[in-house]
């Protein structure tokens, strides 16, 4: 008897260009290690604008096998105090620029601000990472556009009417899809998100990873961003310190439901789970190295 896992394997845009580095969606799972140069990050990271620390943690996720860098300069947890873009871009810039001196992987600028992003691509940024999807400021979308970076852009739930897990995402991914082409954002440049962890209970959160296949016929990359989130707390009753194994299982089955790209704190503890999943999983898969 042989088996399929059920993976995608046809894509609307099967590869994408980030920072010189050609990324074949399907053939494995991408990496993206998370740089937090905040004060006050939820997972207790944060470096508050530290460039020598952020630059260290860089060098240490390329060489433990990280795929892209994101750098964020506010925190995305429930109530944290928002941050004007002026203070995000000082936090942020010094550091994204320290970093693409000393690292070659692609960069991503986690940032819902026009301005930062603009700041951002300046600096060498080759995605910018949206955690509202163009929502919050569409002038975002025109950015991307002009600069021709990638972009991640995720649903996110806080303050929505709820409905469906999915149908609330799919819903969000449309407005997002519009004010993308409406800019001149090429559809292939473009990661989806579907926003765990973003205004959801942590049933609605585990629903989402079960019900990720329903995301596909985007034709478009799948991001997830699973790593020591409160949803996972609830599971384990554990501090954000001590989830790793929820975070491996919940990497382990994003993958297993085709994401392309997990962000991740612990990288590599996750590249050694990505390996594994997609050992299993994309057995056979074309273009698999």
């Amino acid at each position: 008897m042989t088996l399929s896992w059920p993976l995608r394997r046809d894509y609307l845009s099967p590869e994408m260009t980030l920072g010189g580095r050609t990324f074949t969606w399907g053939a494995r799972t991408y990496v993206m290690g998370i740089i937090n140069v905040t004060p006050d990050s939820f997972s207790g990271d944060g470096l508050a604008g530290d460039v020598p620390a952020a630059v260290a943690l860089a060098q240490a996720f390329e060489a433990a096998g990280a795929d892209i860098l994101d750098v964020g300069g506010e925190s995305s947890r429930p109530g944290a105090a928002p941050v004007t873009p002026a203070e995000e871009s000082a936090r942020v810039i010094p550091a994204l620029a320290a970093i693409r001196g000393a690292v070659a992987l692609p960069i991503s600028i986690d940032t819902y601000h026009a301005g930062v992003a603009e700041a951002a691509c300046c600096a060498g940024a080759d995605l910018v990472n949206d955690i509202h999807g163009f929502r919050f400021d569409p002038r975002i979308a025109a950015v991307v556009a002009r600069h021709g970076v990638a972009a991640i852009v995720m649903h996110n739930q806080r303050g929505r009417t709820f409905h469906d897990v999915v149908g609330d995402i799919r819903s969000g991914f449309e407005t997002t899809l519009e004010i993308a082409e409406a800019a001149g954002v090429a559809r292939g440049r473009l990661i989806l998100d579907p926003g765990f962890g973003f205004g959801w209970s942590p049933e609605h959160n585990f629903e989402m990873l079960h019900r990720l296949p329903e995301l596909w016929d985007y034709e478009l990359p799948l991001l997830t961003g699973t790593s020591r989130k409160s949803s996972l707390g609830a599971i384990l009753d554990t501090p954000v310190d001590e989830r790793l194994e929820g975070t491996a299982a919940t990497v382990a089955l994003s993958i297993a439901g085709g994401a392309d790209v997990v962000r991740v704190h612990d990288v590599r503890e996750m590249v050694r789970v990505a390996r594994v999943a997609d050992a299993v999983l994309r057995l056979g898969q074309p273009g698999r190295p």
